[in-house]
Order: C-alpha cells, then structure tokens, then sequence
C-alpha cells in the first residue's frame, strides 16, 4: 500500500472507532511509525510502504481506535514549546494549561520559590523554570511515586533543577514559598462517567477526582496553604469552567486578596489568583 492510500486506510479506521480528530491522529501516527515529516510524505505520498512500516501503523491505528490518547501512544506532549514525557501515571498536559503558567510568570521575581502541587508530568514547574527570565527555585510534589519519576525525567530532559517531593498536598512540605500553584483534581465524581473514553478509561482517576462538588482540592490548599506562603505570597490555581466564583470566594475566605479569575483563549473560566498580605 502507498504512503497515501495508507493515511486514507488510517483516516477511515479512526473515523469509524468514534475518534473526533481523526485526521489529524491518523497522521501523526504515521508520522510515529514512518519516522517521517510532511515534506517527505508529500514527496513519497505515491510509494509503497515497507510491510513493517505499515504493520506498525495498523498496530498503532487499533491502539487509537480502542481509544488509547494519541499522547499515551507516541509518549510524548508538547506544552509551552517544550516536550513532555507522558504514560497512563501522569494527566496529559492541555493547552489550557498555559493560561495558568503565563499568568504566573507576570509576577516572578528574582530568587523567588515556587511550589508546585499535584505537579504530575511537572509541566507547570518545568515551563515556569525555563520561561522566567529571573533566577528562580522550584519544588514539585505530588502523591503518586510513579508520577514524580515522570517528572524528574521531564527536568532532565529539558535542562532545569527541581526538588521533588512525594507529598499528599503539605503533608511532606517544608518551609515557605513567594509562589503556591496547582493544577488539582477539580472534576465532580458523578460527572467522571461522562467524559470522553480517552480521558475516563485511560488517564489517572486521583488526578480527575475532585470529590462531590469538585472542590474539595481547592478547600484543603487555601486552607493549609497560608501556612506555606511568605508574606504577600501567591495562590495560583487552575479551574473548571463554571468553578470561578466558588473558588474566589474560598480564598477569600481563607485571608487572600485581590482575587482574579482568568479565562482561557476559549472564554472560559481557568486560573483563580490571589495573594496573601503581609501581617502589619
């Protein structure tokens, strides 16, 4: 089979496994498996496919069409430019996401430390890290052992030093920092069912499950957070979609102020901020 007629092969076999960006993921597959660019295809679209090429990409097609995330089959995601490493211990990074570490860029400092909690594939310390355009510190916890040798690899992988701590939330935590950010599980548990299959039946559930209401996260960090904030420290999270007000006014009950709420390039609510003032 040609290159071509292979990708139209691949396109129809996602199509009809329910696969809504079937296009695109039946290219990069190939991609995957051919080690091959666009340019190449493009040039080579009329060959023939070796039998071991194609065979791989059948291999990779039936993976996707089980609903297996692209991410979790080519291991790897990018998120700020940069690469992640990503398997079934760790959320895959989304670009939603983004929003939160740009935000928390605006307000770094030289010699600053931030602490990033429920860090996953490390992602959000990682890309604060290497963004910054000043010196700073960064420790990254989370309660799965597997997730932190995830992230330990993503560090390495692009260059940048992190302490890692297993910690469930404080409970291992030392010491105070200019900057708390997390990405917590904020999903409600009877709205789990009703995700997509790659998200529901693939990626971590402890990092989905955000209890009843989904608040239950940002209850225990505002909470226990102010005694890891220095003086006029900040409180970054990200935030479900219709979970603004709710969020803002458990940190303002919980001491911090000027409270935003941040929306994401789709319009929605996504980072909830806020700082905690110094002590007079």
């Amino acid at each position: 089979m040609t290159f071509e007629g292979a990708l139209e092969y691949g396109k129809g076999v996602l199509k009809d496994a329910g696969v809504l960006d079937y296009q695109l993921d039946a290219w990069y597959l190939m991609e995957y498996a051919c080690k091959i660019c666009k340019s190449e295809y493009y040039l080579h679209a009329k060959e023939e496919m070796e039998g071991a090429a194609f065979q791989e990409y059948t291999l990779l097609l039936k993976k996707r069409g089980e609903r297996v995330p692209l991410q979790y089959i080519t291991g790897v995601q990018e998120f700020m430019g940069l690469p992640f490493k990503v398997n079934s211990h760790v959320l895959i990074p989304r670009q939603d996401t983004e929003t939160l570490v740009e935000e928390a860029l605006k307000v770094l400092e030289p010699g600053m430390e931030v602490l990033d909690l429920c860090t996953g594939s490390g992602c959000i310390v990682i890309s604060l890290l290497k963004h910054a355009r000043v010196g700073i510190s960064g420790t990254a916890s989370d309660i799965s052992k597997q997730a932190l040798l995830i992230a330990k690899e993503n560090a390495k992988q692009n260059q940048v030093e992190t302490e890692l701590v297993r910690s469930d939330l404080f409970q291992n935590i030392t010491g105070k920092y200019d900057v708390i950010i997390s990405n917590p599980p904020y999903i409600p548990t009877g709205e789990l069912s009703g995700l997509m299959p790659e998200v529901r039946d693939f990626e971590p559930l402890e990092a989905l499950d955000g209890a009843e209401d989904g608040l239950f996260f940002y209850r225990e960090i505002t909470r226990m957070g102010k005694n890891f904030l220095k003086s006029n420290g900040y409180l970054y999270f990200e935030i479900g979609h219709n979970q603004g007000r709710q969020v803002a006014f458990l940190m303002e009950k919980n001491g911090f102020r000027n409270i935003k709420v941040i929306k994401d390039l789709a319009g929605n609510d996504r980072v909830a901020f806020g700082n905690l003032p110094a002590v007079k």
